[in-house]
């Protein structure tokens, strides 16, 4: 049983091997005939630049439009959040200076939503809508910074080798340090 599994596993080495070395002469006059168009036709740092100056400039550079959409709709949606606490702050603000002044007669002009309200209350819900203020100017800095960080990355990445000269090859092999022979998984990457 011994013997079947050596030579079956001798078979399979050796048929690999061969099937390697045939598929990695036939590649290599392919390769060589493909010009590199994209070594420097996309520079990240300009991508950079850019995506920091406008958001999506970067995305537009690197020719990426669908990214588009993500962009402003994440800055959109964190500018929109922010314009909704600033307004329900400076409300709040309000109210409760009219609600702690100790005249009521000035109960009146505290927005609808907040006459019901205790000045504790409004308190609380003002420094609640300030602590969101924050987070969402904190939000949007982050997805601009995201922008940037994609933008950078996908220019880098346009240079970036994914021709057909990639393989992965069964080779035998001596060790010299352990005084061993043995079989190598080898992947070449390029020529």
């Amino acid at each position: 049983m011994q013997k079947f599994f050596f030579i079956l596993f001798s078979f399979c080495f050796f048929s690999l091997l061969s099937f390697s070395q045939t598929k990695k002469d036939s590649t290599i006059a392919i390769v060589k005939k493909i010009p590199d168009t994209t070594k420097n036709k996309f520079n990240p740092r300009t991508a950079t630049i850019r995506s920091a100056i406008i958001p999506g400039w970067g995305q537009i550079y690197n020719k990426k439009y669908w990214k588009l959409p993500l962009v402003y709709g994440a800055l959109g949606t964190t500018a929109g959040v922010f314009s909704y606490n600033v307004k329900n702050y400076n409300r709040l603000k309000k109210a409760y200076i009219l609600k702690t002044d100790n005249d009521p007669s000035n109960d009146g002009q505290v927005y609808v939503k907040f006459q019901n309200l205790s000045a504790e209350s409004i308190r609380s819900y003002r420094n609640e809508f300030r602590q969101n203020v924050d987070y969402s100017v904190l939000f949007f800095v982050i997805f601009w910074g995201l922008n940037v960080v994609d933008a950078t990355v996908d220019a880098h990445l346009k240079a970036f080798d994914v021709n057909d000269d990639l393989s992965l090859e069964l080779r035998p092999g001596y060790s010299p340090l352990a005084n061993t022979s043995g079989v190598s998984l080898v992947l070449n990457i390029g020529k």
